[in-house]
């Protein structure tokens, strides 16, 4: 009997989750110079083709070698690699700001059913595909030295590059 109610709620939660039919889809990812480990991010996008109200987008780590995932920890969100996320007053998309570039606001939305992180990169709108952080190992925390953000331009599709460095 309890296999059979185990099996149950498993089914249920999965029904559950299908119900809502989320598809997650990449957004962009962060490479560091530390290690070859890598934050994902990805939107969760429901059945009807809009970001899930509740939890749009979801960051964790992929571990390389392997490709484990693994969620990120308390420290990495709040200090690292931890984003906010609010919808905008029109309701058109989600305004998201990165922990390592809050300064950046990024746009989240979909768009001819793709999922898009949109902000601006060299001075043009762009789809952004990548950050990559080089930074030197301190006592505490890391030190950022700077932060390249990669993308595609919107309106040509050209690659795009920017170097952000920290005052």
């Amino acid at each position: 009997m309890r296999t059979t109610r185990g099996v149950a709620l498993t089914l249920l939660l999965l029904s559950s989750s299908l119900a809502w039919g989320q598809s997650p889809q990449k957004l962009f990812w962060i490479d560091r110079s530390k290690n070859k480990n890598q934050v994902h991010y990805d939107a969760r996008v429901g059945k009807d083709g809009q970001l899930d109200p509740k939890e749009p987008v979801v960051a964790y780590w992929i571990l390389i070698p392997g490709g484990k995932r693994e969620s990120l920890g308390w420290v990495e969100r709040k200090k690292a690699y931890g984003f906010s996320i609010t919808r905008d007053k029109s309701g058109q998309f989600w305004r998201m700001k990165l922990v390592p570039a809050e300064d950046r606001p990024i746009k989240v939305y979909v768009k001819d059913g793709k999922a898009r992180a949109e902000m601006i990169i060299g001075g043009r709108a762009a789809y952004l595909t990548k950050l990559y952080i080089d930074s030197t190992e301190g006592v505490v925390l890391p030190t950022v030295n700077y932060v390249d953000l990669f993308g595609t331009d919107v309106a040509n599709g050209a690659p795009v590059r920017e170097r952000i460095v920290p005052k």
